[in-house]
């Protein structure tokens, strides 16, 4: 008996019945000395609340291996997204159980009402799912599941004990990759947003000669096919192949503000793995660079299958600076790593006319070898000021001062585009449809 409680009362709980009838057994004793025509009925109902709670021991602890558990998780997870995680729970029990389970989730989460409560049936099996959102990427580690099951009598609860620690990592949104490719393949793009741009004219690069069917441009027919085979021929165009589209990140401090749990980088990176897919699907070479204070990683371009693992390998282990951007060697990384004229995507963050200023020069003259496209972020809480009802002296003085830094966003985008600087501003949450949008009309223009 000794060895059995040593074994076992750590994971062994009383439960609230059990409570109720020490009470009630309590409350009759008390009674009992001022009425005595209670006579034995105290000890009476003692003895029975003890034999329960020896039915409910045998019950719970008569079978060592009471349930199977198990937690299936991802092999990693998607910042940003909601990851969905399964506990299946088979219960060997010959009777009806009540069980709550505790799952031991990461403290990046800070979630400590990991509670989910069931009943199951004799020997059912039952799977149990919920949603986590990473927001930062990195190692999470999951601890045990603890299973705490009791009997219909209820009186005490005991506790199994499943799985061990475990690490998984979180990944830039890889869900949200995989969603964008699906729609691109389906056609479905314009569902997420994704505008049909209109083609300028034709693509320099030469496809084939084909029969011409009804709907073909007659200024590509060509005339000496025709009369060489007899019936109407057409020239067949491709987009032109092999681009190189580079996207750069900032990772100074400006790109630490957050934004519904993500912070402007994790923006960043989601949006730049999933311009890095679609420039590859579209086969032309995709290219990463991150920049801070000095030059962080370089992926020369290249389109071979293993790149897009290169690149999410690389935005894995980018983390936000605290020093500001060093235009300068992002100036010379660029001129030292393209041999050929690109399309760079640069993300980061201008609060001021001010910022820009400073950086203006080197932006002028990237843009005089490259095609520059710069993205930055309009600050969303700063919007809903300028829309709500002002009413009092401080909401105007507020509302004022809302509305000049959102006019100075707006001046950032005239001063770039006078000096031929293509850019972006864009609320975090939308950053990726405009993106992509702005990188197929540039296919579609033959800018590049």
């Amino acid at each position: 008996m000794k060895n059995f409680f040593i074994t076992y009362y750590k994971d062994l709980f009383l439960g609230k019945k059990l409570f109720a009838g020490i009470g009630l057994c309590a409350t009759l004793f008390l009674f009992s000395f001022f009425l005595p025509w209670l006579g034995d009925i105290p000890f009476v109902a003692f003895s029975i609340l003890m034999a329960l709670i020896a039915i409910d021991m045998i019950l719970l602890y008569r079978q060592n291996k009471g349930f199977f558990l198990r937690r299936d998780v991802p092999e990693r997870l998607s910042n940003g997204d909601e990851n969905e995680i399964n506990i299946y729970i088979e219960s060997f029990y010959p009777f009806a159980t009540k069980v709550g389970v505790i799952d031991e989730i990461p403290w990046q989460f800070q979630k400590r009402d990991i509670w989910f409560a069931s009943n199951l049936k004799a020997r059912e099996r039952k799977t149990i799912n919920y949603v986590l959102r990473p927001t930062k990427r990195g190692e999470y580690v999951f601890g045990l599941v603890r299973l705490y099951v009791s009997s219909p009598l209820g009186l005490i609860t005991r506790r199994f004990n499943f799985g061990e620690e475990k690490t998984v990592p979180v990944y830039p949104s890889f869900l949200q990759l995989r969603r964008y490719e699906l729609m691109a393949v389906s056609n479905r793009l314009s569902e997420i947003g994704i505008k049909k741009i209109r083609r300028i004219g034709h693509s320099l690069e030469f496809d084939q000669v084909k029969n011409y069917v009804q709907g073909d441009d007659y200024r590509t027919v060509n005339w000496k096919a025709t009369a060489r085979k007899g019936e109407l021929m057409v020239n067949s165009f491709t987009d032109e192949k092999a681009q190189h589209v580079y996207c750069i990140i900032d990772k100074s401090r400006v790109m630490k503000m957050p934004f519904e749990g993500l912070s402007l980088l994790d923006y960043a990176i989601n949006a730049s793995l999933v311009l890095s897919n679609v420039a590859l699907l579209k086969e032309d070479k995709a290219g990463l660079i991150t920049i801070a204070e000095k030059t962080g990683s370089i992926v020369p371009a290249d389109r071979k299958p293993a790149q897009l693992g290169r690149i999410m390998e690389v935005l894995y282990k980018e983390k936000t600076r605290y020093l500001e951007t060093n235009m300068e060697n992002l100036y010379t990384s660029i001129r030292s790593v393209m041999k050929q004229r690109s399309l760079l995507v640069f993300f980061t963050n201008f609060e001021s006319m001010s910022a820009l200023t400073r950086q203006l020069p080197f932006l002028k003259r990237i843009a005089k070898f490259h095609l520059l496209l710069i993205v930055f972020f309009e600050d969303t809480e700063l919007k809903s000021l300028t829309e709500d009802e002002v009413k009092d002296v401080e909401g105007i003085y507020i509302k004022t001062i809302a509305n000049k830094f959102a006019y100075e966003k707006k001046l950032i985008v005239k001063e770039l585009a006078r000096h031929g600087i293509l850019s972006i501003l864009t609320p975090p949450e939308k950053l990726t449809v405009n993106v992509i949008n702005r990188y197929l009309s540039i296919k579609a223009q033959q800018k590049l």
